[in-house]
């Protein structure tokens, strides 16, 4: 019996010792687990793991491939994919027989942007005749780069045209719009970088000066980091481009040392903006030190002239005036009777709007002509990226509340914006609805995958059911995340396409760490008028992305936008 006994506790013994070797082993394992990795590295491995747990919990569904040609003659043209030119207001209604004028938002919107809103109204309540006619203007609100596109595909044609600087002018000209100037400039501003004060006495100790040569050395070094606005739309981002390809080699700026320079540049670029504001609200957090903007924003902000020095760069915007070559002679006339009343009666209220500052800054080199324009902006497609490949999932909500017109706008615009994503990247599709599926596994966006793609979007997705917005950007998430490890090069990007009215699954706060972690931006593009732009705008600020808010006959412009400053 007492053999037993001591047995059992010597069996017992060595099981304990065992278990005691088991733990400090193992234990030791865990503890030791992240010896020598970077915190970057473990939250990325906690994301990943906190991630596929989430993802094995939704378990979605795989459909089947589904394919559909893809032929050129399906897409929109240029024209068909912009709106109706009523969905860009008129602020100023001159009445019947009026010149019709479009201007950049600066000057033709409201309050402090309303300089040129409030000299047309003051210009048609003078009563005014020109060449024995009644002269009035109609003022209609049009960015730039949005102006561009209507008159040169000609979807939509004004008399005159006032862009915030002459690029455009340049670039219309070159797409083959003849205009004739009528004011070089009517009221005065520049484009600039807001440095932080901090990063702006750094970079003039450093470098001994501030200028766009020193922020785009520095920027490169990766010693800064701004945000600049999509150059196809934004007048501040298409002056950057400019700038900084002809800083690379004022002789030539299309160069392949110009390019190299700029890809380099823009390795250290985290992301490029849709808007001002999405740049400024990076900076608030931390993530830029500097942004791209316009002088007279600055100098109304009081926050930014606290916190940010204004450094200028490339050419005035000084907010020229010109007509159509096919505006009609007394079109034309009153176009230069408002721009030399504007010069005569405009100054104090320009003054006030924080117009006509730094007057004697002028760019050291002769602006580019206008085919130049076009072919940087060409090349800027493929520079952008800097090497770096895309990979998208498009997440497209088929939920009950997108059945009809949001589901179809959907479609569409999915199908006529593929063009604009370059064939090198990688892409995927997932839908969801109350489930989750995984319509399209990520692949090389080549013929063959751009013909599934097609398929999956108008034969694979049907609406219908509840809507677990957070279940597919998890599961977009993970499909992302799979081929990042196997490409670290890779620059990963989740599209959700949704009216974003959620009701069921996961909820935001369960994946946004994961998100950061893993650096994964997620643009939101609201389809439907009843579309909940808060649940989207908070899913988009996790990683300084954006949100679209479109109505369904712009949508297809919208992504064409998204597309070519990311894809």
């Amino acid at each position: 019996m007492a053999k037993q006994k001591n047995a059992a506790l010597g069996k017992g013994v060595f099981i304990g010792a065992l278990l005691l070797v088991f733990a400090v082993v193992f234990g030791g394992m865990w503890v030791f687990r992240n010896l020598g990795k970077s915190d970057r590295v473990v939250d990325a491995e906690d994301a990943t793991r906190t991630l596929n747990k989430l993802y094995d919990r939704i378990d979605p569904e795989e459909a089947a491939p589904i394919k559909e040609a893809v032929d050129a003659s399906d897409m929109l043209d240029e024209a068909d994919e912009l709106p109706d030119i009523d969905t860009c207001d008129v602020t100023v209604d001159g009445g019947a027989g009026a010149t019709e004028l479009w201007a950049s938002g600066e000057k033709s919107g409201s309050g402090t942007d309303g300089w040129m809103r409030e000299m047309a109204e003051a210009y048609n309540r003078e009563g005014r005749s020109v060449d024995g006619e009644a002269a009035t203007i109609t003022l209609r609100k049009v960015a730039s780069g949005l102006s561009v596109d209507y008159i040169a595909s000609g979807k939509a044609i004004p008399a005159g045209y006032s862009p915030s600087n002459m690029l455009w002018v340049r670039l219309l000209n070159a797409r083959g719009v003849a205009t004739e100037t009528v004011a070089e400039r009517t009221v005065g501003n520049l484009a600039g970088i807001a440095l932080s004060n901090e990063k702006r006495d750094w970079l003039a100790t450093e470098y001994g000066t501030t200028d766009l040569s020193a922020i785009t050395d520095a920027v490169t070094s990766g010693q800064i980091v701004i945000g600049y606005t999509n150059p196809n739309t934004s007048a501040a981002g298409l002056n950057l481009l400019v700038s900084a390809l002809t800083r690379y080699d004022s002789a030539n700026p299309l160069s392949q040392e110009a390019i190299d320079g700029f890809s380099a540049f823009q390795q250290n670029i985290p992301f490029v903006a849709m808007t001002t504001q999405q740049m400024r609200d990076a900076a608030q957090r931390g993530s830029l030190d500097g942004f791209v903007t316009e002088l007279q924003v600055y100098q109304l902000d009081a926050d930014l002239q606290r916190n940010y020095a204004f450094l200028p760069f490339g050419w005035r915007h000084d907010n020229p005036l010109v007509a159509m070559d096919s505006a009609s002679a007394h079109d034309k006339a009153v176009l230069a009777d408002f721009a030399a009343y504007c010069a005569d009666n405009g100054k104090a209220l320009a003054d006030e709007y924080g117009f006509n500052e730094q007057d004697g800054y002028d760019s050291e080199t002769a602006m580019p002509e206008g085919n130049t324009i076009m072919r940087m902006l060409e090349a800027y497609k493929e520079a952008k990226d800097a090497g770096s490949t895309v990979v998208a999932v498009f997440v497209c909500d088929t939920s009950g509340s997108m059945d009809g017109e949001p589901i179809q706008a959907l479609q569409s615009s999915l199908v006529n914006s593929m063009r604009y994503i370059g064939s090198q990247n990688y892409v995927g599709l997932v839908s969801f609805s109350g489930d989750v599926t995984i319509n399209l596994p990520i692949a090389k966006f080549d013929m063959n995958q751009q013909a599934l793609f097609k398929g999956a979007v108008t034969k694979g997705l049907r609406a219908s059911g509840n809507t677990a917005t957070i279940d597919g950007i998890i599961v977009g998430a993970k499909l992302l995340n799979d081929v990042k490890a196997a490409n670290p090069d890779f620059k990963p990007m989740l599209f959700v396409l949704s009216d974003g009215q959620q009701n069921t699954g996961y909820m935001l706060n369960d994946v946004e760490g994961v998100l950061t972690s893993l650096r994964i931006p997620v643009y939101t593009i609201a389809y439907g008028d009843d579309a909940d732009l808060a649940s989207l705008n908070a899913i988009s600020a996790v990683n300084e992305a954006t949100t679209l808010s479109a109505s369904t006959d712009d949508i297809t412009y919208q992504l064409k936008s998204l597309f070519n400053a990311n894809m």
